[in-house]
């Protein structure tokens, strides 16, 4: 090994097992902290000859159960970002996070398919489809436009996947997420963007009825260039955020447009007259700086996510929804967010791949942020709000949305031809099922 080996009580074992979501815990057998592909050969070996599972970690922002008795894989030092400017491409390491990435391709005068968090692993967000809130109406998913992986597989076997080689297991990686074994680089496109105009509408939450209703006629005349989410934010006490958010209860509409400032000035016009703006950052802005669209948290917190997504959103839905997460509500959700989707994200790729949510229009989620004390509590919050919005639940659901306890619902997730298919792929590489601590595709029998 040239990386680290860790057992419980070894000096960073605990700060290796850390996750980015506080209310849960990692509590393997052994910490495997790889420099390189080579240490994640060995790993997979060792936990294979122990018929141990195997759990994989970058930034930890999507684990599922505490991996007792598991070999964790640490990727985090794995971080090269190698950007070809004249190729439009990347190659990264399995621990890359998007800050990294943004950062090195905006020096090429290029973008790539980023998540709204910039600290999110880009390994698990693109395996899991990656859906772009900045490019992604026009480009489609992170997962479309993956070049090549490198994987190691539950043999010990390091397999360089793309079209041409292992093309059942290039099209089972991108969507099915850690299914199938342990991804030790991804090559992916890179899109000649250096700038944005974008932001966020901030209006009191009091008026959400009226920017939800302005925000569900406006986004679908848009173009393609337009990517839009509208959210409900209960953010009392969090104090790193701008002086005018300090507010118990605000609504917001997320703005990224590929295209000119007078375009885009026009454009948002109408979601600037839908009521009085508590903050307005829509504005010319340099890609680097897209995190700050979203302002999500880049340090670990305590909460509790779920998704669902929506085959439509008619006005009768609309008023649900304002009784759900409202004022008047009682709801206790730290964030509900209504993302539009439509556009590339509904096209096949070149070369197809295992994304589900083709042809859904909206994904809704709730988070609800609160200790581990609060567990049940939060869960239910949760629920009210998707059980509320069930008339209009789509059949396939996001993955990288899903909560850890719907680690059984993998055939639901992707509905059954799909499904079917993955768990073909699943019997030929991992037919012992050793990456099963996950939303587990199972061996075909």
């Amino acid at each position: 090994m040239t990386g680290s080996v860790l057992l419980p009580g070894d000096a960073g074992y605990d700060d290796e097992r850390v996750v980015f979501n506080l209310n849960h815990d990692l509590l393997p057998a052994v910490i495997v902290v790889a420099e390189n592909a080579a240490d994640v050969r060995a790993a997979v070996t060792f936990a294979a000859g122990q018929r141990r599972p195997v759990v994989v970690k970058s930034t930890g922002h999507q684990m599922v159960g505490p991996a007792l008795g598991a070999v964790v894989i640490a990727t985090h030092r794995m971080n090269d970002v190698n950007v070809d400017a004249a190729g439009r491409t990347a190659r990264v390491g399995a621990g890359a996070v998007w800050s990294e990435v943004v950062k090195r391709a905006a020096e090429a005068g290029l973008a790539p398919l980023n998540g709204s968090n910039p600290t999110v692993g880009v390994a698990g967000y693109t395996l899991g489809g990656g859906l772009s809130p900045t490019l992604g109406r026009s480009q489609g998913y992170a997962a479309d436009h993956v070049r090549s992986l490198d994987v190691v597989t539950a043999d010990g076997a390091l397999r360089h996947a793309d079209a041409r080689s292992e093309p059942e297991l290039f099209w089972a990686l991108r969507g099915g997420k850690g299914n199938f074994g342990v991804v030790t680089a991804l090559e992916f496109d890179l899109f000649p963007v250096s700038r944005l105009y974008g932001g966020a509408l901030y209006f009191p939450g009091e008026r959400m009825a009226d920017v939800l209703g302005a925000w569900t006629a406006w986004h679908p005349g848009t173009p393609e260039t337009m990517v839009s989410s509208f959210a409900v934010l209960r953010l009392a006490g969090q104090t790193e955020l701008p002086v005018p958010l300090h507010r118990q209860f605000l609504v917001s509409v997320r703005i990224a447009y590929n295209g000119t400032v007078s375009d885009g000035e026009w454009m948002v016009a109408p979601l600037r007259a839908a009521a009085p703006a508590v903050m307005d950052t829509v504005a010319d802005m340099p890609y680097t700086k897209v995190a700050t669209i979203h302002n999500e948290p880049a340090e670990p917190v305590p909460y509790y996510e779920r998704s669902i997504m929506l085959r439509e959103f008619p006005s009768l839905a609309q008023h649900r929804l304002v009784d759900l997460a409202g004022p008047g509500s009682g709801s206790s959700l730290t964030m509900v967010e209504l993302r539009a989707l439509g556009g590339a994200w509904d096209r096949e790729p070149a070369v197809p791949n295992a994304v589900a949510t083709r042809g859904l229009p909206y994904v809704l989620l709730g988070v609800a942020g609160g200790p581990v004390s609060r567990e049940q509590q939060l869960k239910d919050s949760v629920a009210v709000l998707l059980d509320g919005m069930e008339p209009w639940r789509g059949d396939r659901r996001l993955v990288n949305n899903l909560a850890p306890d719907e680690a059984a619902d993998a055939p639901a997730v992707y509905g059954p031809e799909r499904y079917e298919r993955l768990a073909a792929v699943k019997r030929t590489y991992d037919p012992a099922n050793m990456f099963r601590l996950n939303h587990n595709v199972a061996p075909a029998a």
